[in-house]
């Protein structure tokens, strides 16, 4: 009888154990619902400099896929959420960090969308603080809607941009790795 209890217990402790996923200290969603969507996450990692844990950023799909250039190339609604983990990431160095990585994303093409990129750095001139959380989501009809802690800042219609956003954590030249490879469910 006690181990049946003990069967039971273990049964019900994970069925309700909520569907998440911890990394640099923070939990993120394993799933995530935006305009009637359903996106389950792909892979979630950190992105680190000198050490020092960033932000935790996480890639949502329709369907697993470890092809980054099938991700950056695809027409499917798809979304990344950073989630800021650190005082040292401020509005001034995280549009320093878009402009790197748009330039290493499009291999320094970048004309083509040149005002789109400029309204997405309009996102960050609020001050960026700890625990801040960040959503790019990619619709096949609008373009990239981009949240602050669910609140929409505004949509960048096109796919070229979004090709170009997604390229910054999933291109051949990333802005970390191993964030790319955590993000593609490699690590």
């Amino acid at each position: 009888m006690k181990n049946v209890l003990l069967l039971l217990f273990a049964m019900v402790t994970f069925a309700s154990a909520p569907a998440q996923t911890k990394a640099a200290g923070v939990t993120l969603p394993n799933s995530v619902t935006f305009e009637g969507e359903k996106l389950a996450l792909n892979g979630v990692g950190v992105r680190e400099k000198f050490w020092m844990d960033l932000y935790a950023g996480a890639l949502y799909l329709d369907k697993k896929n470890a092809d980054a250039n099938g991700i950056i190339n695809g027409n499917q609604p798809m979304a990344i959420k950073l989630h800021i983990v650190s005082k040292l990431i401020t509005s001034d160095k995280m549009v320093d960090a878009v402009n790197e990585g748009f330039e290493n994303a499009t291999g320094g093409k970048t004309s083509g969308i040149s005002s789109e990129i400029a309204q997405f750095k309009g996102y960050f001139l609020d001050e960026i603080q700890k625990n801040d959380i960040f959503d790019m989501v990619y619709l096949p009809k609008e373009g990239v809607k981009v949240f602050k802690n669910n609140k929409l800042l505004g949509t960048i219609p096109g796919k070229e941009f979004k090709k170009a956003l997604f390229g910054i954590w999933l291109s051949n030249k990333p802005a970390d790795k191993d964030l790319k490879d955590a993000m593609l469910g490699k690590s």
